[in-house]
């Protein structure tokens, strides 16, 4: 650091301070009486301001700029605009010792010896505070809350912005030591606020907001007189007793002298945000300085170490960017860096560090050494073991222990100095002089080697990566390389400031100068780009730059000297040089001409690097066939054209190396057909088919499809012009193509049937399959149109092709609803569990789709199927019989929830309130153990509760809602189920005795809700119910005595007895187990007389088994056809046989699916529907 005076002044009287304007334009000067303004740029005197009437002790701006105060002997203020005139003046009582602006409210603060005031301009008054002690200084902090007030009797007081004490700091030397001047650091970038105190007790002391102090005390040796920041608060300002200024770090450490004076310093500044300092004296002396920082660095190789703070090294890795800070708390006055080493010289020693590791990324470093001496040197080099000093025209070689070991002397002054590597201890230096002369020094060899001895100074070198050439460039800004064995100067370039050697490529160097960045590869022309500052290093492809005080690593493609290499066809050295850095585009290019030049090992380096596969193996392919005795390089170079694109030069070439077939292959495959005729041989037929084939592909490609098709059949590639012809649906070209071909040719023939079949030609695949005898694929295109009489006609005439007909046919059906035809179809192919299977799959589908009707109906259906089954398959006959009960059960329940879905899906529907009652009640009977899918018990039992209320059964409807309280109910039933719930709480607790249901065997009147289910809770006799209104049918089931037979039985029921009715009915009621029972009493002569079977309806009172009604001959004999309904079910089932008890009141079986109806009922339905609601089955059709 150096300060160089800018201008001086001189004024009459002592300057007690000064303050600049925020922009730094103008220096206001406190001189006498009067406030001297200049300007900044050249010591102009703009005007003086005389408004005091005694010497002006101090001078603020505000930070905006608008206004000042000056403060004086006179006890008066004065405010100031920036356009220099006065606006406002106010008193004190004693004289104004400071002054100082709030830097956010612009609030003043102007200190007496006796008070301090607080002014502000939206203020009438000004608030004043009296104070103890005399007040010498005074300093706002950063965020304007606090002013601390610098005493004359030791003491610092921090007060807010109202005046009132915070903070009380009491210096150790008290009154002895009275507080000169403070100013708080300014800078943003610190956490806390800090203080800055200088007594005359010649300390300098920093201080925290809250009073503690940080540090210890520095001693000064002089009486400070002012101490002030730089404007962001890196350094700081001290002036007094010794008559100069000082520059400290911003933690205290002295860094040098800016500009010695006659007499004491009372003032200096730092002007805003630049490197000048104003300075006034006792003497009336203005001083105004640049201080001028040098840049202290030094580099080696990847790594960078500069000065940072004056007293802090930074090293920067200029590849990974990772930096690393060494504090030294003194100044930094040379810098060097050598591999692991680094050398720090102090005011007092000089310090070496070296990397804990050997790895190229470490960044952290530790003491090796510290050599105490005081040195003066101009240049400093640090080795492996020694540190070089230069001091003009001597270089000394020290140990690390600080021991001299070896010196030289040169014939002139050293210009500079670099280590250029070798064996630890025995490094080489590389050294220029003022008068030309270039030396190489070994630290261990005490002579010094010429290398060569030029006219003009050096101001630069470097040596190349192999020592063998030298560059230099010397005060005339010419950039000389020289060969460092022969001494000849291979050439000079001009315009150049520094010069590098590319620590990687010999041949590659760059040197900087006018704005211009130049790089030199061999004897080529320089190549030239844009760069501001000085090349300090060239490491591949990256050019370390320094500029100002930054150094940058710039990325430079090193394009240009490739290609210059390529012109040459040097392609080995061009890789070299791409090897450095050049972009993905430059390594195509590369890798091509290398391939051009037939350098494969190159082009196949190359084409690696931008992963180009197909370059590679044809790379791979030509190195195979040179390994095999191939050295035909006109083949090779043929190659290389034909996979550039350069397809005629590759034709011309095959043509000369006598391989015209490659050329036809080429020409063939680009589907260049007009070329590739050119080099057919002499007619071969092989040859020209090839070629046809090949066009027709082409024409293919580009849908020129007719062309194609022609030239597929000239070719004799039938199947092509088939394929072709069949997916552009052109059926006559394909009846021509079918006609032509003989019948041998089948695959070609089976895939015309297929286009036929295809395009809905049924009778042309026909035609093929009858030609070629494909009888399976014949039926099977009959079945696929469905075209079953002809599929039945070959059927007849081979029976081996049953499966193929009659299964897909009984599909149809069963798809088609047809499901008895399907069923026989099923049944003449052996089918029968596909057809159980087929049904099962329809009766899901109508459950998941809530048609339960349909349902019922098709487990009916399937009911039926396994009694087929049962029939002819004696294995399978239990399982099936089993099913069929299964079966039968469960299409009585979907048939009668079909009634509760539709009363509960639908708003309207026309069944009758009874109807719903007698289906709510035989589900809720039947579900007594599991639910089958789809039925809904809250559906079932909803409508069982309102049909119940709606018919007067009370009871049965409040405990229908009680059930429903436990289940889950849907939200569109919630609202109603939760009134009906409350409402039917108000009707009472019985049920109508007309909806008691009578069993027809014992009389017994059984309750509407029956823990047995749907059979009488007294004789166990099960209800028979009616298939469409779901009352209780007045039959009695009964059972034939052992050994008759069903025919038997019919016959003797249908010999007609006539008898007389004379029975004097007579009841009599009993009560017995909480079962009220109505008998009809006859005498037994009566009973025998009348009606024998009724005699067999008895049964013992009271017992838990069910005892069937059991008749013999004779009872049979006594009955009347009319009375008995018989359920005539195929074998292997029983008959089941039936008892009318009221006889004037009849019932019609339906005589497919044998349900009971009343017959009214039965034959509206049958009107209705025009078959039996039930099984579906028309009235017509036959029973068999």
């Amino acid at each position: 650091m150096r300060a160089a005076l800018t201008w001086r002044d001189k004024a009459e009287q002592c300057i007690y301070d000064l303050a600049f304007k925020p922009d730094g334009t103008q220096l206001i000067i406190a001189a006498g009486n009067r406030l001297l303004v200049y300007d900044t740029s050249d010591g102009t005197l703009i005007q003086p301001l005389k408004a005091h009437k005694d010497t002006v002790y101090c001078v603020a701006y505000a930070k905006d700029g608008k206004r000042f105060a000056s403060g004086a002997a006179d006890k008066t203020v004065i405010i100031w605009t920036s356009k220099l005139e006065g606006i406002l003046k106010y008193t004190h009582n004693d004289s104004i010792q400071s002054v100082s602006y709030n830097p956010v409210t612009h609030q003043l603060a102007s200190c007496s010896s006796s008070d301090f005031g607080l002014w502000s301009p939206e203020q009438k008054s000004v608030n004043k505070h009296k104070v103890s002690n005399k007040i010498t200084c005074c300093s706002w902090t950063n965020d304007g809350q606090y002013l601390a007030l610098g005493m004359y009797n030791g003491v610092v007081s921090i007060r807010n912005k109202n005046g009132e004490e915070k903070v009380k700091i009491e210096r150790p030397g008290g009154s002895l030591s009275p507080v000169w001047s403070i100013s708080w650091n300014p800078s943003r970038d610190e956490h806390n606020d800090i203080l800055a105190v200088a007594d005359w007790g010649q300390r300098l002391s920093f201080y925290q907001l809250s009073g503690k102090q940080i540090g210890k005390d520095r001693v000064l040796n002089f009486d400070p007189c002012c101490v002030s920041y730089f404007s962001k608060g890196e350094y700081i300002l001290i002036g007094g007793s010794d008559k100069q200024v000082s520059l400290y770090t911003k933690d205290g450490v002295r860094l040098g002298t800016i500009g010695e004076q006659n007499t004491w310093v009372w003032t200096c500044k730092a002007k805003p945000d630049s490197n000048y300092v104003a300075v006034g004296c006792e003497d009336g002396t203005i001083s105004f300085y640049q201080l001028i920082f040098s840049t202290v660095h030094g580099l080696y190789k990847d790594r960078y170490a500069y000065r940072d703070s004056m007293t802090d090294v930074i090293v920067q890795h200029l590849i990974t960017e990772q930096k690393v800070r060494i504090k030294n708390r003194e100044l930094v006055k040379k810098i060097a860096i050598y591999k692991n080493r680094l050398a720090i010289q102090l005011p007092e020693k000089i310090q070496i560090y070296e990397l804990y590791s050997d790895d190229s990324s470490d960044m952290h470093y530790r003491v090796k050494e510290k050599i105490a001496k005081k040195f003066e040197c101009n240049l400093l080099v640090v080795c492996s073991e020694h540190i070089i000093l230069c001091q003009e025209k001597r270089l000394q070689c020290l140990s690390f222990s600080g021991v001299k070991e070896r010196e030289w002397l040169m014939e002139s002054l050293i210009r500079y100095i670099k280590v250029i590597g070798g064996p630890p201890g025995r490094e080489g230096l590389l050294v220029g002089l003022k008068n030309g002369q270039i030396l190489k020094i070994f630290v261990d060899n005490p002579f010094a080697i010429v290398l060569l001895k030029q006219s003009t100074a050096v101001r630069c070198l470097d040596m190349s990566a192999s020592r063998n050439k030298l560059a230099v460039v010397d005060e005339n800004d010419t950039c000389l390389v020289y060969d460092i064995n022969t001494k000849e100067l291979l050439f000079q370039e001009p315009n150049a400031n520094s010069v590098a050697w590319n620590t990687q490529c010999e041949d590659m160097l760059c040197f900087s100068g006018g704005g211009y960045l130049n790089i030199k590869a061999s004897n080529f022309p320089v190549h030239q780009q844009k760069l501001q500052g000085f090349v300090v290093g060239y490491n591949g492809s990256k050019i370390f730059c320094l500029h100002v005080f930054s150094m940058t690593a710039v990325e430079v493609p090193q394009s240009a000297p490739m290609y210059q290499y390529l012109e040459r066809k040097m392609f080995k050295e061009a890789y070299k040089i791409a090897c450095l850095g050049v972009t993905d585009t430059d390594w195509k290019e590369l890798a091509m001409e290398a391939l051009e030049g037939l350098e494969f090992e190159t082009a196949k380096k190359a084409f690696t690097r931008v992963r180009d596969l197909q370059y590679l193996e044809l790379i791979s392919s030509i190195e195979e066939r040179k390994k095999r005795g191939e050295s035909n390089n006109d083949l090779f170079l043929a190659d290389v054209y034909a996979y550039q694109g350069k397809f005629h030069e590759a034709a011309k070439l095959y043509k000369r190396s006598g391989h015209e077939n490659l050329a036809l292959d080429m020409y063939t495959d680009l589907r260049m057909f007009d070329y590739a005729k050119e080099f057919l041989g002499s007619g071969d037929p092989k040859d020209t088919k090839m070629l046809i084939t090949k066009q027709a592909d082409w024409a293919k490609n580009i849908n020129e499809t007719k062309s194609a098709v022609e030239m597929y059949i000239t070719a004799g590639e039938h199947m092509k012009a088939i394929e072709i012809s069949g997916d552009q649906g052109w059926v006559d070209v394909l009846i021509d193509i079918a006609r032509k071909l003989d019948k041998a040719e089948r695959e070609p023939l089976t895939k015309c049937a297929y286009y036929f079949k295809k395009l809905f030609n049924h009778g042309y695949a026909a035609e093929i399959y009858t030609k070629i005898g494909d009888l399976k694929a014949l039926i099977q295109l009959h079945v696929e149109t469905q075209q079953w009489d002809e599929a039945f006609a070959l059927c007849e005439k081979h029976p081996g092709f049953k499966d193929e007909v009659y299964v897909p046919y009984a599909q149809w059906l069963a798809e088609n609803d047809r499901f008895e035809e399907a069923q026989k179809a099923f049944h003449k192919a052996g089918r029968q569990t596909e057809a159980v299977k087929v049904l099962e799959q329809l009766t899901r589908n109508a459950v998941v789709e809530s048609r339960f009707n349909d349902a019922g109906y098709y487990y009916w259906m399937l009911s039926m199927q396994c009694l087929d089954i049962a029939q002819d398959n004696e294995q399978q006959k239990t399982e099936m019989l089993q099913k069929f009960h299964h079966f039968q059960h469960l299409a009585e329940l979907y048939h009668a929830y079909h009634f509760i879905h539709k009363c509960t899906e639908e708003p309207f529907n026309y069944y009758l309130p009874e109807t719903l009652f007698n289906v709510s009640r035989f589900l809720l009977h039947s579900l007594t153990k599991e639910t089958p899918l789809g039925i809904s018990k809250v559906n079932t039992l909803f409508a069982l509760a309102k049909q119940s209320k709606a018919l007067g059964a009370y009871k049965l409807a409040r405990h229908a809602y009680d059930k429903l309280q436990g289940l889950q109910i849907p939200a569109r039933f919630q609202k109603s189920i939760e009134l009906g719930s409350l409402t039917i709480r108000s009707k009472p607790f019985h049920d109508s005795e007309e909806l008691v249901p009578l069993c027809y065997r014992c009389s017994t009147h059984n309750p509407l809700l029956n823990n047995l289910g749907n059979v009488c809770i007294n004789c166990r006799q099960p209800f028979v119910f009616a298939a469409a209104s779901y009352d209780v049918l007045h039959l009695v089931e009964f059972y034939l005595e052992e050994g008759i037979t069903d025919e038997e039985a019919v016959a003797l029921i249908d010999l007609e007895v006539p008898r007389l009715n004379k029975r004097d009915n007579k009841w009599q009621e009993q009560m017995s187990d909480d079962v009220q029972t109505m008998r009809l009493l006859y005498k037994a002569d009566e009973i025998e007389e009348d009606d024998p079977f009724t005699a067999k309806l008895s049964f013992e009172q009271g017992g838990s088994e069910f005892v069937p009604v059991v008749v013999n001959r004779a009872v049979l004999g006594s009955m009347s056809r009319r009375d008995v309904l018989v359920k005539r079910w195929p074998k292997p089932l029983q008959w089941q046989y039936f008892r009318s008890l009221l006889p004037d009141n009849p019932i019609t079986t339906c005589p497919f699916c044998f349900q009971m109806f009343h017959s009214e009922d039965y034959e509206l339905l049958v009107l209705q529907h025009n078959c039996c609601p039930y099984c579906r089955r028309k009235t017509d059709e036959s029973s068999q």
